[in-house]
């Protein structure tokens, strides 16, 4: 898994392009003070015994913490890598995530999964504003 962490102080989206049929309708949003995570889930992350949706949750709470902030949005990025994992996995896996997140009291949601989005990004210039991690 690789993951590009963003603290925004606005990040909103607007889906475009349907890149998966099955996926739910989506409108657009937008969102206030909160990490965003840019993930690449790849097909070692959604195997039996993979250890990647664990530090998921425990880096995104830990900058959440950082920035003293209870919002985490979670965007199916697939641009990290070469490899990818099945969608239907992928979903899953940030699925399971953003119920970790709830459960622990964040407010986790996600992006349009299955989507090209329009971003709107407003990120401070700040050394914890941008972190990359690969698990």
């Amino acid at each position: 898994m690789r993951v590009l962490f963003w603290y925004c102080d606005k990040f909103a989206w607007k889906p475009t392009i349907k890149t998966l049929e099955n996926v739910q309708n989506s409108e657009p949003e937008e969102h206030e003070k909160a990490v965003v995570a840019f993930i690449h889930v790849e097909p070692k992350d959604v195997e039996n015994g993979s250890s990647s949706e664990t530090k998921l949750v425990k880096n995104a709470k830990w900058l959440a913490r950082k920035w003293d902030v209870k919002k985490i949005l979670l965007h199916s990025f697939t641009h990290l890598a070469e490899e990818k994992a099945d969608p239907d996995k992928a979903k899953h896996l940030l699925d399971q995530v953003q119920d970790r997140l709830v459960k622990a009291e964040y407010e986790a949601s996600q992006t349009a999964y299955g989507y090209f989005n329009d971003l709107v990004i407003e990120a401070k210039g700040h050394p914890l504003a941008r972190i990359f991690k690969e698990f």
